[in-house]
């Protein structure tokens, strides 16, 4: 029995390699005449070219087998793509290969893990952004996906089939406006169609005196924004105080604004992306500030890399870090600290005398001493993106901030020694969530949610009377915004609403004698608006205009604020824009006392009572031209603004109304003129601004005179040199002194008060400052990368003073005392990049 299963087995085997020897040697012939048997065998039709199947050659098929069968074994024996497009009709074509790399349109940067679909074919790019990906014919529709970037769905014969090229995908979690003017000032400072002027930090050079990308002193570059005392938290637009600016982080109304009590920004430079400019014509989305806005926006796009950055200056040391989760997510996380806590270097030094100059924290009353003067300041902030699909986006935001400043007062109380220490500290958190749909291609929508805290907290002893103070500013707001955006040809259309609670406490605590004052306000506020954009077809013409109404619940008011922006081109050089809106305000920062807080940060945030703290409300109109050839650039700007609804005490008074308590309106005349020329690796600007700024309060015993913030002419001059490696930038910065009060010449005091001649009537001396910065960039390895950098600010050491008062001293004589900014000031940066 096994030798006969032997015998059948070697039988099998036989006749297994005599079949396999036979089909072999089976003759091939040309694949026509066996798609004419199958075709009449199966009652079936192919579609092809006529000249697809030339010198195409295949084995019969065996007529037994299924069709499927059949069509899967000619596919196997040719590079032919059979598809079956009804019952009875099947198209072959030939197979078709198909590469390239893909990159971001912004950085031009390879991205990683897009992913690239045909019908029955996926492929993914490599971190060279490399793919490549056969599919079955030239009809067939490829879509490329990649989180954070406009979806691509194109047929095949769009793409380059002969080679490898490059595809770029485009940022759609965000639209934004085409660029106008590009290198407005230098590069990565740009003037959109949106009417906006943009600083994009990844693009960004180098400006005069700066080593950090800090949004708010980059923005003083601009012509007519400027700081009257030199800083960040005292920002003035077109004339305008600082409390008069909208400050947007991602969306979020932000109440403080600066590190060290504002001599540095807040907001850290590894995480802003880009910053956004607005003195006119704002988008009716936006409510507030009606001198201008300042909007900051961190990356709003996928990474799919983890990548990070370390740096330290003189002052801080920062760290960014960019994590992606999974395929659909990423986290950004930046953290900035002090350097107060390990070393105290030479520009700490020069910072911490700047802000507490001439403050109790200085300088006390006499038989106290001052000791153990501690500062620091950090800051957190992350941003998480998440794309669950194509057509939805969220963004979760978080930032904290923080100051703290102390110092012990002692004094010799009865040959006793008594210490008590005083402090002040300021911070601020928020939270904000975003999320977009995506509808079609023409309709989005969009919510915003926010909530923002702030609090300014001061402890004051008294270590004489042995007397405690506590003096409290918090502002807590909450806001939701609905806009919904359409788009049909040539126009685009906004529709949205926005509701927004604003809640201000203020207390001052005293324990001897024992003194509570604690007032609460909260105020609701509704706002419904509505835009249309046009851009003709040839994009030398475009127009925007809406309305916002407001709705104060309160005070049962309504405001409505219509805003207008023009723009026309004539030929390739010549832009002429017309501008106009109206806006509103109902918080203010208000000074009560100079010594109020430690005279460190003596203002104080206060809402509208719709009588002695009106509500504020601008009018404003202008008309520019540009003119661009040949590397030059030449933009003059006309404008007029009105402002009704300050009061004395939000207009940082002084010398002579510093106690006044009276409302009024101011009215501003200005001129705005940049003058830029580019050429090889060289921008050099001049920029220039006037300004005639008045005041009106009809109860005061003048009823017009010049603004505290009328810096009649300023003059900036700059040049940057930028290639790969290098960054160098110097200027000089130059304006008119600010206006001041004097003491009235031969009667100084009346009534054991400083008696002032008419206010605003003399000047400060003129301000001038040289700056100059570098920064060196190297590559250390295939993973990391860095770069040093060192500034010097005020080079000739300049002693520019930035405001005045006047006292009455011990002697009955008046006594002048004066603050001044930096003085020569150094700083450097070590930045690892990985």
């Amino acid at each position: 029995m096994d030798r006969t299963n032997f015998h059948i087995f070697l039988l099998l085997c036989l006749v297994s390699i005599l079949k396999s020897q036979g089909q072999s040697t089976e003759k091939k012939v040309p694949i026509f005449e066996v798609l004419e048997e199958i075709t009449n065998q199966h009652g079936i039709i192919f579609n092809y070219e006529s000249n697809l199947l030339n010198d195409v050659t295949v084995i019969p098929v065996s007529q037994d087998l299924s069709l499927s069968v059949k069509i899967k074994n000619l596919e196997k024996q040719s590079d032919l793509i059979f598809e079956k497009v009804s019952n009875l009709v099947y198209s072959i074509s030939i197979a078709v290969r198909l590469c390239g790399y893909i990159k971001d349109s912004d950085l031009e940067q390879p991205l990683l893990g897009a992913t690239i679909n045909g019908k029955f074919a996926y492929a993914l790019t490599d971190e060279n952004g490399f793919f490549e990906i056969v599919l079955k014919s030239t009809n067939e529709i490829v879509t490329i996906r990649h989180l954070g970037f406009k979806t691509i769905e194109r047929q095949v014969t769009y793409f380059d089939l002969e080679q490898c090229g490059t595809i770029t995908m485009l940022v759609q979690q965000e639209v934004i406006a085409p660029v106008l003017i590009e290198t407005y000032l230098v590069r990565g400072i740009d003037k959109r169609q949106d009417w906006t002027t943009s600083i994009d930090y990844s693009r960004f050079s180098l400006l005069p005196g700066l080593i950090e990308s800090d949004v708010l002193q980059t923005v003083q570059a601009l012509p007519s924004v400027l700081s009257v005392d030199e800083t960040v938290s005292n920002i003035n637009i077109r004339g305008g105080s600082n409390d008069q600016n909208l400050i947007l982080w991602d969306d979020i109304k932000m109440y403080q604004t600066g590190h060290f009590f504002g001599l540095i920004s807040s907001f850290n430079p590894l995480m802003t992306q880009t910053a956004s400019v607005i003195n006119n014509g704002s988008d009716v989305s936006l409510t507030d500030g009606v001198s201008g806005t300042i909007h900051m926006q961190t990356d709003k796009q996928i990474d799919s890399k983890f990548n990070g950055i370390f740096g330290v200056n003189f002052l801080n040391a920062e760290l960014f870090s960019n994590i992606p989760i999974g395929n659909k997510s990423s986290l950004q996380i930046a953290s900035r600290k002090s350097l107060d806590d390990f070393v105290r270097t030479p520009t700490y030094d020069v910072y911490f005398d700047r802000v507490t100059q001439d403050t109790e924290a200085e300088n006390n009353v006499s038989n106290v001493t001052n000791s153990n003067q501690e500062f620091n300041f950090y800051d957190t902030s992350f941003r998480w993106l998440y794309q669950p699909t194509d057509k939805d986006h969220i963004r979760l935001n978080f930032i904290l901030v923080n100051n703290d400043l102390g110092f012990n007062e002692t004094a010799d109380i009865n040959s006793n020694l008594r210490t008590r220490r005083s402090k002040i500290s300021q911070n601020s958190l928020a939270v904000g969530l975003n999320y977009k749909r995506q509808w079609n291609e023409a309709f989005s929508s969009r919510i915003n949610v926010y909530n923002s805290e702030y609090k300014l907290q001061a402890l004051n002893a008294d270590v004489l009377s042995n007397q405690l103070q506590l003096q409290e500013n918090i502002v807590s707001e909450t806001s939701i915004k609905i806009d919904n955006s359409f788009e049909e040809n040539l126009w685009r259309f906004n529709l949205g609403y926005q509701f927004t609670e604003t809640e201000v406490i203020n207390l001052n605590d005293i324990d001897l004698p024992r003194f509570v004052r604690r007032d609460e306000e909260i105020l609701r506020e509704h706002g419904a608006f509505g835009q249309a954009w046009y851009k003709n077809s040839n994009n030398n013409f475009s127009v925007r205009g809406g309305v916002r109404a407001n709705y104060l619940t309160r005070f049962e008011r309504l405001i409505i604020e219509p805003r207008l922006n023009l723009r026309k081109s004539i030929g390739n050089q010549i832009e002429i824009e017309a501008q106009g809106e109206f806006k509103h305000q109902s918080t203010s920062q208000i000074v009560n006392f100079q010594n109020d807080f430690l005279g460190i940060e003596n203002r104080r945030w206060q809402l509208t009572d719709n009588d002695s703290i009106p509500i504020i409300q601008s009018k404003q109109v202008s008309l520019g031209f540009m003119y661009k050839n040949s590397g030059w650039l030449l933009d003059a700007k006309g404008y007029y603004k009105t402002v009704n609804g300050i009061t004395t005490q939000s207009q940082s008074f002084t010398t002579k109304y510093e106690f006044a308590k009276e409302k009024g309106s101011y009215d501003v005349l200005g001129f705005e003129f940049l003058c830029r020329k580019t050429f090889n690796n060289f921008n050099s600007w001049l920029s220039y601004s006037y300004i005639n700024n008045t005041y009106t309060f009809e109860n005061l015993e003048e009823i017009q005179f010049p603004s505290n913030f009328d810096i009649t002419h300023s003059v900036t001059l700059g040049t940057t040199f930028s290639n790969t490696s290098w960054n160098i930038s110097a200027g000089i910065n130059y304006r008119t002194g600010n206006p001041t009060s004097i003491p009235l010449v031969g009667s100084e005091i009346l009534d054991d008060e400083v008696n002032f001649d008419q206010a605003n009537n003399e000047r400060l001396l003129d301000y001038l400052r040289i700056d100059a910065s570098a920064i060196y960039k190297f590559k250390i390895n295939n993973t990391f990368r860095s770069e040093i950098g060192a500034s010097i600010w005020n080079i000739s050491n300049r002693e520019n003073a930035i405001n005045n008062y006047y006292r009455v001293n011990e002697n009955n004589a008046t006594e002048g005392f004066s603050r001044f900014s930096l003085g020569l000031t150094t700083n450097a940066v070590v930045r690892v990049y990985f």
